[in-house]
C-alpha cells in the first residue's frame, strides 16, 4: 500500500529567501535524483510542495510544505535511512530550519 510522507518546515530567522528557494528546489529535485538500490531508476511515486498561503492561521512558524508518496514501506525505508541523495538533502537543509513536522500515513487506514 502506498505511503504518504509529508513534510513541513519553518526557517530560522537568519536563513535567506534565496536560501529557502534554494532548499525547496533541491527537495522536489529529490524526484528525479533519488534511485531505487536495484533498478536504478527513481522510486519516489510523486513530489509536490511549496509555500503555504493558507487563510486559516494555523500553521504557525512553519511555512513551506511538501509530500512525497512512497510505493510501499520498504521504498520508504530505504529513503530514510540509506537514499545517499535524500541523506545528503537532509544535512543541507538541517542548518536552515528552526522547525520540522513530518507526517506519515496509509491512505485509507485509520
Amino acid at each position: 500500500m502506498a505511503i504518504v510522507h509529508i513534510v513541513l518546515f519553518g526557517w530560522k530567522s537568519t536563513t535567506t529567501p534565496k536560501q529557502i528557494d534554494d532548499a525547496c528546489k533541491r527537495m522536489l529535485g529529490l524526484r528525479e535524483k533519488c534511485m531505487h538500490p536495484t533498478t536504478q531508476t527513481p522510486y519516489l511515486k510523486s513530489s509536490v510542495g511549496g509555500k503555504n498561503n493558507s487563510p486559516e492561521g494555523h500553521a504557525g512558524a512553519l511555512t513551506h510544505g511538501f509530500v512525497v508518496e512512497f510505493e510501499n514501506d520498504e521504498d520508504r525505508e530505504y529513503y530514510l535511512n540509506k537514499d545517499p541523495e535524500h541523506l545528503a538533502f537532509v544535512t543541507f537543509v538541517k542548518e536552515l530550519v528552526q522547525e520540522i513536522k513530518v507526517l506519515d500515513f496509509e491512505p485509507g487506514k485509520f
